[in-house]
């Protein structure tokens, strides 16, 4: 990889000798690209791909009355979690990328928090909301209509038995929510278990599953929720060279002897310590993100999952998979991420990617706990939505025939491998870890303390690779990891530009210290 992003092979068929301003100017206008004027000074950024699509031209509001309505009018975190000191004005979106209100494109490596998972207003699903718009936009489930029940169907059939009783909601705090409920009505207990640093929603009851301070309220809510200790092999007391299921491992030593796994050991005595110390004799559910997401794509040891399930079911406990961000093909070597772990959880949990951005949620769980549940009544206005389920289901046509989960583990694997240079290159690169299109980068004071590096500093390099026209995330328990999960549909291209501008930013901070 170079550190310049270099011209598309179409500008060189097309005669293109060199960048100048015009010749490339007038290469686009001719193929109809809406792109960045393109410089030639080697400090510039390296080069955005090209793109065939033209947006509409913005004409809104000011974005000074926008941040006046922000300020006056919209839920005051707003103002907080617009994550950068020059806020994005985002105006359109197609495919992986989005245009602000000034006509600027950005590559969205951040997909709307891991949630456009076949890319922005793609045609086919756009095409399917429009067909279900013009025949019916509402109706529920006290009736039967055929949306609901083809994608059932539909979604059942990608999940391995017994997982086939579905429950839709409206976004993934409520499935947890419904899941948390569900699990306590059918084993009789009460007590959930999730990991430090995880989030599982910010509803009242979701929240006691999340575990991380900027997301708690002074308030009971989510009350039965123990949080015991995240398995990291990288941040936490124990981890070596061959832990986790990635095409990158962590840079500690390892002196486990094949087949074994010395950190996974400790982790699964700190799992059976909860147990002993924390929790009663008899548990409700243990609640597992088959990757941590905003925890910042933080990894387990290979057999944990299947060790601490066991533990779970030993207890009376169910064990529920949260699918929220790695379902649906982007961990890229399966479709759900549970089945990298080797195990069947009692319970699925997905939202985000299952709509590509439109509102919808879901719960999978066994015909067992199902008619458990079902002393009960349940009813949700809008899950199961016929625009919602037209959407879902072209989302799921759309993953197969596009081939994205095999795009997911081509393109995530290549940047996985790819950043590993760029943290031997650079100090305050920690950790590099995840699978497919679930990426995380931990930076760090430096690799010997491990010490989160400082948030003025992430920020620094957050608002460099956005001026540069790329979108990520940051996550992590102290905000130190630089999230990558772009819609599906990303790019080889696409992957070296980010590559390319991740370099120069880190090269313009060392610069700078």
């Amino acid at each position: 990889m170079s550190s310049m992003y270099k011209l598309v092979s179409a500008a060189r068929v097309a005669g293109l000798r060199g960048p100048s301003r015009s010749s490339l100017r007038n290469f686009h206008s001719a193929a109809g690209v809406q792109c960045q004027k393109i410089k030639t000074s080697p400090a510039d950024p390296p080069q955005m791909p090209p793109c065939n699509f033209t947006p509409e031209q913005y004409q809104g509001m000011s974005k000074e009355r926008i941040m006046e309505i922000r300020r006056l009018n919209c839920n005051p975190m707003t103002m907080k979690v617009t994550y950068y000191k020059k806020p994005v004005f985002i105006h359109q979106g197609y495919k992986q990328w989005l245009w602000d209100v000034d006509g600027r494109r950005y590559l969205d490596l951040f997909a709307g928090v891991a949630t456009v998972s076949v890319g922005h207003c793609h045609p086919k699903v756009t095409a399917a909301a429009e067909q279900q718009l013009k025949k019916l936009w509402h109706t529920t489930s006290i009736y039967v209509y055929p949306s609901l029940h083809e994608y059932s169907e539909k979604l059942a059939s990608y999940l391995p038995d017994p997982l086939k009783v579905i429950y839709l909601t409206n976004s993934g705090s409520e499935a947890n929510d419904l899941a948390m409920l569900m699990a306590r009505f059918h084993t009789g207990n009460f007590d959930i278990i999730t990991f430090r640093g995880s989030y599982h929603g910010g509803s009242p009851q979701a929240m006691g599953l999340t575990s991380n301070a900027a997301y708690k309220y002074p308030i009971a809510g989510g009350l039965g929720c123990t949080n015991t200790m995240c398995p990291d092999v990288f941040r936490g007391p124990w981890g070596g060279s061959h832990c986790r299921d990635s095409p990158v491992q962590t840079i500690r030593e390892c002196s486990c002897a094949q087949g074994s796994c010395m950190a996974n050991e400790q982790y699964i005595s700190q799992l059976k310590e909860t147990f002993a110390t924390s929790v009663p004799s008899r548990i409700a559910a243990f609640f597992g993100e088959p990757i941590q997401g905003v925890g910042g794509a933080v990894q387990y040891p290979k057999n944990f999952l299947k060790e601490a399930y066991s533990l779970v079911r030993e207890r009376g406990g169910v064990c529920i998979a949260d699918e929220v961000q790695t379902g649906f093909g982007r961990t890229g070597s399966h479709y759900w991420g549970f089945q990298g772990h080797d195990v069947i959880p009692d319970m699925v949990t997905m939202a985000k990617g299952i709509g590509n951005g439109f509102p919808m949620g879901a719960v999978v769980t066994t015909p067992e706990i199902a008619a458990s549940f079902a002393k009960g009544v349940h009813f949700n206005t809008f899950g199961g939505n016929p625009v919602a389920c037209a959407v879902a289901s072209s989302v799921l046509d759309t993953i197969k025939e596009e081939g994205l989960q095999q795009n997911s583990h081509k393109v995530g694997t290549y940047l996985l491998t790819e950043l590993a240079k760029l943290r031997d290159k650079y100090e305050i690169i920690g950790d590099v870890r995840g699978k497919g299109l679930q990426i995380g980068v931990e930076m760090v004071k430096d690799k010997v303390s491990r010490e989160p590096l400082h948030p003025q500093a992430m920020a620094d390099i957050f608002e460099d690779v956005k001026d540069m026209g790329i979108l990520i995330g940051k996550g992590g328990v102290y905000g130190q990891t630089f999230r990558i999960k772009p819609p599906m549909c990303v790019t080889m291209e696409d992957a070296d530009f980010f590559l390319a501008v991740f370099d120069k930013c880190l090269q313009n901070y060392r610069e700078r210290m």
